[in-house]
């Protein structure tokens, strides 16, 4: 299928990064000194060009070489230039190597003018024409301090990815003991700052500290990355104004902090410099990248708000005041989540995927569409020494619920006229579209439908592969039930739900091909110890429309 890595040169240039396994405030100390920090990486690619990237500090700016080769001696070199690494830059180095040819593996690797080299990467152009197949390996939400990345381990052990998507939360802004808490902490997972990020220099002393981790530096060094930011490489439930977790009072301006953070991103992130694109992978998919986060997202609308000034205690007074809530400001059409220039050009970019022959149109983007409700079942299912707080808020999502309100006021389904306006164009302008989503920390199956009176379960707009998080915890840390029965309430409640996991950690392994798109969820160990086995896996595919009929999620044994 792909010119990769012979299994011999796969365990020579990955054999580099099997030290870097425990973060320590010595190993960090070590990133700043001279010579490349933090090996290399790529991503962002098209036919005939890809980005590199590479960190190399000095005492003043340098200019590295870099070369690009079929081999990986270097023998055949096919592109070579220079780049420059300093510290306006944080001393990263950036460039685009053009004029490759398509759909071809490449290895690269940049040299000093004291002729070190950095580590040997591995990187790809996409494909031109006919294309049987693609496989993507997907991630989100990945908290260092909660413990290993044993799902970028075993993407990597595995070998067999064209490329990795990375859909958000690559790092999180928090304090040291701030999610996860001092004693949930896994012993030698160590952040730098101490503090929470507000300022550039505190943006790209987090990336430094993530980016010392071996299985990230694995991770990078051997396949190319397309990603986009969620909010926590910003600060927790952003928007084009502001987040929920930024005071402008006692953290200063919005707008600094946010051109802060994005320029330390786009510094370490092996990217172009933008927050929305399309990735043709030959004639059978088109991989779009969103923004829902900065470009155009109004603000989230809690439940709180509804319920200001209302006796909690009464539950027709509640009810009323959700149902007003409802049908007012939560279903605002100006409430948006791309903004109108992303909208528009979303239905244009789909519509020239479609028009140009391609089979599948993947959305990459942050949030999860499928819409959930609370369960009246968790509330009998709690056990008797559950906190009061939390009872409340299931509580309040299952009165929520009552009304058509969803779990969530973060999501897609807290936007419902945005979510009918995207799911419309989808319907319109895409052939066949499927949606991955991260930032849950769980794993979900929707059939995505843009009208309630769609849901016959015949003919979604789309279908929803959600992951789960790389490390960060989900319901089961929450909501102490047995699983089996919290995901199975979870569907019954909520009728686009065809299948959910709310325990796991891992990642998602998506394979297109001409007549399906599969997920396959797959499941890590504990976080606790540093693993690339895998505890379980859940596969599910939709068949493409064309010359199938239905194009609904079901279950692959």
């Amino acid at each position: 299928m792909h010119s990769l890595f012979h299994r011999r040169d796969f365990i020579k240039i990955a054999a580099g990064m099997t030290g870097a396994s425990l973060l320590t405030r010595a190993s960090l100390a070590g990133s700043s000194k001279p010579g490349f920090t933090h090996g290399v990486a790529s991503g962002d690619p098209d036919a005939n060009s890809v980005v590199l990237w590479t960190r190399y500090v000095a005492e003043q700016e340098t200019g590295l070489v870099w070369e690009i080769a079929k081999d990986l001696d270097f023998q055949n070199i096919v592109q070579k230039g220079t780049v420059k690494a300093g510290p306006k830059r944080d001393y990263t180095a950036k460039t685009i190597a053009r004029g490759l040819p398509a759909g071809s593996w490449f290895y690269y690797r940049f040299t000093a003018p004291d002729g070190t080299h950095s580590p040997i990467g591995r990187t790809r152009t996409l494909p031109d024409g006919a294309v049987s197949s693609l496989k993507l390996a997907v991630f989100s939400c990945s908290n260092l301090p909660f413990g290993y990345f044993n799902a970028y381990a075993h993407a990597v052990a595995q070998n067999d990815f064209d490329l990795v998507v990375h859909l958000g939360d690559y790092f999180y802004e928090y304090p040291v003991g701030t999610y996860p808490s001092l004693d949930k902490t896994v012993a030698g997972r160590t952040i730098m700052p101490e503090h929470e990020l507000i300022k550039l220099a505190d943006y790209r002393l987090r990336y430094n500290a993530y980016r010392m981790d071996a299985d990230l530096l694995a991770l990078h060094q051997n396949y190319p990355m397309i990603s986009i930011w969620d909010d926590h490489e910003i600060a927790n439930d952003t928007w084009m104004g502001g987040a929920q977790n930024h005071d402008p009072d006692s953290e200063g301006d919005w707008g600094a902090r946010n051109t802060a953070a994005r320029q330390a991103y786009y510094e370490w992130l092996p990217m172009r410099e933008r927050a929305y694109a399309r990735y043709d992978f030959g004639d059978l998919a088109s991989i779009v990248t969103l923004d829902t986060r900065l470009t155009g997202r109004t603000e989230q609308l809690p439940y709180a708000l509804a319920l200001k000034g209302v006796d909690t205690r009464d539950q027709r007074a509640v009810i009323a005041a959700l149902t007003a809530f409802r049908d007012g400001p939560w279903s605002d059409p100006a409430r948006d989540m791309l903004g109108k220039e992303q909208e528009n050009w979303l239905a244009e970019t789909l519509h020239a995927s479609k028009q140009s022959g391609q089979r599948w149109q993947v959305l990459a983007q942050q949030i999860v569409v499928g819409r959930t409700y609370g369960p009246r079942s968790f509330l009998a299912a709690l056990p008797e020494q559950t906190p009061d707080w939390l009872k409340a808020r299931i509580q309040g999502g299952v009165l929520a619920a009552s009304v058509g309100l969803p779990v969530s006021t973060d999501d897609w389904s807290a936007y419902p006229a945005a979510r009918s306006r995207f799911l419309s164009s989808l319907r319109q302008n895409a052939d066949n579209a499927v949606i991955l989503a991260g930032d849950s920390h769980n794993a979900w199956a929707h059939d995505l439908y843009d009208k309630d009176e769609q849901k016959s379960g015949t003919n979604p707009a789309a279908v929803g592969f959600c992951g789960h998080s790389v490390s960060s915890p989900g319901l089961e840390a929450y909501l102490p039930m047995d699983e089996d029965k919290r995901a199975a309430s979870l569907v019954e409640s909520s009728p686009e739900l065809r299948w959910a996991n709310t325990s796991k950690r891992g990642y998602m392994a998506v394979t297109v091909t001409r007549d399906a798109a599969q997920c396959d969820w797959c499941f890590t160990g504990s976080e606790a110890t540093r693993s690339a086995d895998l505890s379980g896996q859940h596969s599910m595919q939709v068949r493409a429309k064309n010359g199938f009929g239905t194009n609904t999620l079901e279950t692959v044994t």
